[in-house]
């Protein structure tokens, strides 16, 4: 089994602020910081750390050789990757003295896919391969309806939530990654439990992930349901805990583990994350996340 990511790839520029910053205000920055991100980015180099076969899709622009290096020091194939006569996409992120954050996106290349480019990706792989995707790039409805002509898994991580997510078919889903407020904008609820409910409700062959934040964690399928809370840390940088989990739980679930067990995992995995600045820097590699599991 092989995973495809056709994601977004940022260059992050993280600066360091007392608070977030308020309309009409200017705040000087402590620090500032470039590193490679964008969810797609993220996701990928956390299953590969994690330890699975994956492949990075998506496009780059004249900037983005930095992609390509990762790629090789992480072990992500790149075969997929195209460099386009444009900018990378970028991200301009505050973080608060609290660890929280502030993102402001430019999609730049990450909106330039084809479904010529789609279409020949695709045809690399097979039923039962899992296809993770994001919102942070183009053509999200056209590559759900022809990956799952194919019958690949397919795994939806729905973030940035906004209008576009409308015109993707839902019920050609298999797996929903996605926190509390992506839960609440796709069925209109605030309660946990309601949420899972209502998108069992809405695609009951559907896997569920819900993340809740210090609250930790939910899976629910149509046979079990199990909750992961967090293991306390002290928070530098929040901006990459979620796509660890993502990318630790889909090696998990592709590896066939129980699922206690991969919560459990990627539980550990997204916290070493958020004690690290950065967001591809900050992923822990699967022999740290073991051997940190085994002394708890």
């Amino acid at each position: 089994m092989k995973v495809l990511n056709i994601g977004s790839m940022n260059l992050d520029h993280v600066y360091s602020v007392d608070h977030i910053v308020q309309p009409g205000e200017t705040e000087a920055t402590g620090e500032m910081n470039i590193f490679l991100g964008g969810k797609g980015m993220n996701q990928s180099v956390a299953l590969a750390k994690a330890g699975v076969e994956v492949y990075q899709g998506g496009m780059i622009g004249d900037d983005g050789q930095p992609f390509l290096d990762a790629c090789r020091e992480y072990g992500v194939h790149a075969d997929y990757i195209r460099q386009i006569d444009t900018k990378t996409g970028h991200a301009i992120i505050q973080i608060d003295k609290n660890a929280q954050n502030c993102i402001l996106l430019y999609g730049g290349a990450n909106q330039k896919l084809t479904e010529a480019y789609v279409d020949e990706v695709l045809g690399h792989f097979a039923a039962d391969d899992i296809l993770l995707l994001q919102n942070e790039v183009n053509l999200l409805p056209y590559i759900v309806d022809k990956a799952y002509e194919l019958g690949m898994q397919i795994a939806l991580n729905p973030s940035p939530f906004n209008e576009k997510l409308e015109q993707v078919d839902m019920s050609k889903i298999s797996i929903f990654l996605l926190n509390e407020v992506e839960g609440g904008q796709i069925t209109g609820l605030t309660e946990p439990e309601e949420i899972i409910a209502k998108i069992q409700e809405l695609y009951p062959h559907a896997k569920i992930v819900l993340t809740l934040g210090k609250d930790g964690a939910v899976y629910a399928d149509e046979t079990q349901k199990h909750y992961q809370p967090i293991f306390k840390v002290k928070a530098v940088d929040t901006t990459a805990a979620g796509d660890t989990f993502t990318g630790y739980f889909l090696a998990g679930l592709a590896e066939g583990m129980p699922i206690p067990d991969v919560l459990r995992m990627s539980a550990k995995a997204s916290s070493i994350a958020v004690s690290r600045e950065g967001a591809v820097p900050s992923i822990p590699y699967r022999a740290e996340v073991m051997e940190s599991l085994a002394k708890d």
